[in-house]
Parts: structure tokens; C-alpha cells; sequence
């Protein structure tokens, strides 16, 4: 997939409502604008990015920050490629922002370049064992955020699966090598799976054709399920993932919501469009003069889970009465 980059005084409409993608802000303003910098692991057209975003940018604007009046939003997008990141992180760390949104693949990039601006990022998991943050409640330097998991969650993948699918005994977890949290999540459901009588075969999801070869031969064998780890690689592939799970009939479980609403199986995850929300406050505290090194990272709160019926009765699975009593969201 070709690397998005976008280019200045440009508008992405992220949907009825919602505000603009911004990429520059209008000259001659009487108020001082402040500069805020984006870097994420997205393409310009996908909707879930969009919304996460959009949502960011709302929040934003309910803290009083107008695109055009008095904030100006240099955004910078790519793929996991690591050559792209380092790129736009290096072109944004010039620009010398006032802050800088990111997510965990793309913090470790900036930091190479910059241990002065300050950064906000989302979609965080383990960020003291990977060392952007001194502690959580203290995290010192330039940095802080949000963190979105933590490793034990997926080994919950793995419990809730076999509620809903106990005759699954291979699950193929789909990875991202290259992210290290990746492999600190496939290393957790490894763990826990023989008490749970399964055995763990991971996928890299490199690309569509290494995705669809690997489930296909996977799928060969019975009693299999699906896991994708929460990664920006699966999100980009993510109708490949689906399809390829009806296809073979694969119960397969999600960590987030958007993958339910498309045709997936379950998910168990925290709302990330929310954190979005979040990092818009941290945002315009540091734009209001607070330092990231004195805002403590913080960690979800509320995970939910959501059920497809429709797609578990296509797979002939009967969901058990306590997870329908227990799920936060029901789509029929």
C-alpha cells in the first residue's frame, strides 16, 4: 500500500457532522496561533482513523481551539513502514510544534528526533518497559498519554473465544512482528493457552497476500479460531481479516468495536475513539502551559464487549446465556 502523506492547506472530510481533517491553518489571524503536530500510522480515506480523528479534533474545539483562528494542525500520515515514520517524524520535529499527537508506533520515532517537544500519545501499552516514561504517575521528559491495553487482556482474547467457541483448539494469532508490544501480547495468549486446551500458531501480517495464504492453510485443519492483535496493521487489513474468517468459518474475536459492527465475531476492548477525546485535553493543557512530564499516564478504565448474533448463528455457534447477559452491546 502506497504511504499517504498530506499535503498542506488541504481538507479530508471525515464524514456528515463531523470536522475537517485539517492540514493548515488560514494567514494574518489576530490571535496567536499555536502549532500542533500529527503523526500516525494511517491513510488519509480510512474511516476508522478519520473517526478517532474527528473526534480528537471536536474535543479540541469544545477546549476553544478553532483550526484557522488560533490553532494550526500540520498532520503527517503512513503506513507501519519505518522508513515513512522516521520521515515524517523528523519533518514534524522541525516544524518544532507546540505538541505533537501520536500512538505508540509512531513514539518511538519521535523521540529519536526530539526530546523537547512535547508529545501526547494514544493507543499506549506498555510505555515504561518500553521506555518513553519514567513512571506512570510521574512520567518525567517530554512525553505522556494514554495507554489503551495492558499484556493480560489478551489472554481475556482467549477466555472469551472459548465461551463462545469451547470446541476451539488452534487459534492462529494474527501479529505485527515488527511492534514489540505485538509479540508481548502473542507471548501472553501463548501462556495461557494449554490451560485452556489450545494450541497458538502466529501469522505475520506483513501484507493482504502473506494474511490470506497463512489463514487459508491454517483453515485446512478443524477447531480453529482467530485473534488478531491490536495493531494499525490489522485495522488497515481488517475487511481481508473478516472476510477471510466467514469465508473458512473461523470464530475469531476483535478488540475493537468497529470489527463487530462490520460482520465480526466479538470484541473485548476500551473505546479508542474516546481516548482520542482525551489526548484533547492533555493536548490543551500543555498548549495552556503544563509540562507532559508532570501529567500522569493514563489507563482505560472501562473495557466492553459487543456480539455479533448474526454472525455467530452463520457459524452455527449458540452464544452462552451469562455472555449475552454480560455484553455491553448486542447487534442482531
Amino acid at each position: 500500500m502506497q504511504v499517504a502523506q498530506l499535503k498542506r492547506r488541504e481538507f479530508i472530510a471525515l464524514g456528515a457532522g463531523a470536522a475537517a481533517w485539517p492540514f493548515a491553518a488560514h494567514a494574518q489571524q489576530r490571535e496567536r496561533v499555536r502549532r500542533i503536530g500529527v503523526l500516525l500510522p494511517a491513510v488519509a480515506d480510512d474511516p476508522v482513523w478519520q473517526a478517532r480523528v474527528g473526534a480528537f479534533l471536536q474535543a479540541l474545539a469544545l477546549h476553544g481551539w478553532t483550526i484557522g483562528r488560533n490553532v494550526h494542525i500540520d498532520t503527517r500520515l503512513a503506513t507501519n513502514n519505518p522508513t515513512e515514520i522516521r520521515k515524517h517524524a523528523t519533518e514534524l520535529a522541525a516544524l518544532v510544534p507546540d505538541v505533537i499527537l501520536a500512538v505508540t508506533s509512531t513514539l518511538a520515532p519521535l523521540l529519536e528526533v526530539t526530546r523537547t517537544v512535547p508529545i501526547v500519545f494514544t493507543l499506549g501499552t506498555d510505555p515504561v518497559g518500553a521506555g518513553f516514561v519514567d513512571s506512570l504517575a510521574r512520567p518525567g521528559g517530554n512525553v505522556t498519554g494514554f495507554m489503551s491495553y495492558e499484556f493480560s487482556m489478551a489472554g481475556k482474547w482467549l477466555e472469551l473465544l472459548k465461551q463462545i467457541a469451547p470446541g476451539v483448539t488452534r487459534v492462529a494469532v494474527l501479529r505485527d512482528a515488527s511492534q514489540a508490544y505485538a509479540m508481548s501480547m502473542f507471548a501472553t495468549i501463548q501462556a495461557v493457552a494449554p490451560a485452556r486446551g489450545v494450541e497458538v500458531i502466529p501469522i505475520n501480517m506483513r501484507d493482504a497476500s502473506e494474511i490470506e495464504q497463512s489463514v487459508e492453510s491454517f483453515a485446512r485443519s478443524p477447531n480453529g479460531g482467530l485473534i488478531p492483535v491490536s495493531t494499525s496493521t490489522a485495522v488497515r487489513y481488517r475487511d481481508l481479516i473478516i472476510t477471510l474468517a466467514a469465508r473458512h468459518k473461523l470464530p475469531a474475536i476483535y478488540w475493537e468495536r468497529f470489527f463487530v459492527a462490520a460482520g465480526g465475531l466479538m470484541s473485548y476492548g476500551p473505546d479508542l475513539v474516546d481516548q482520542f477525546r482525551q489526548a484533547a485535553g492533555y493536548v490543551d493543557r500543555i498548549l495552556k502551559g503544563e509540562k507532559p512530564g508532570n501529567l500522569p499516564v493514563q489507563a482505560a478504565t472501562k473495557y466492553e464487549t459487543v456480539l455479533n448474533l448474526k454472525t455467530a448463528k452463520a457459524l452455527g455457534l449458540t452464544v452462552p446465556d451469562k455472555l449475552l447477559a454480560t455484553a455491553d452491546e448486542v447487534i442482531e
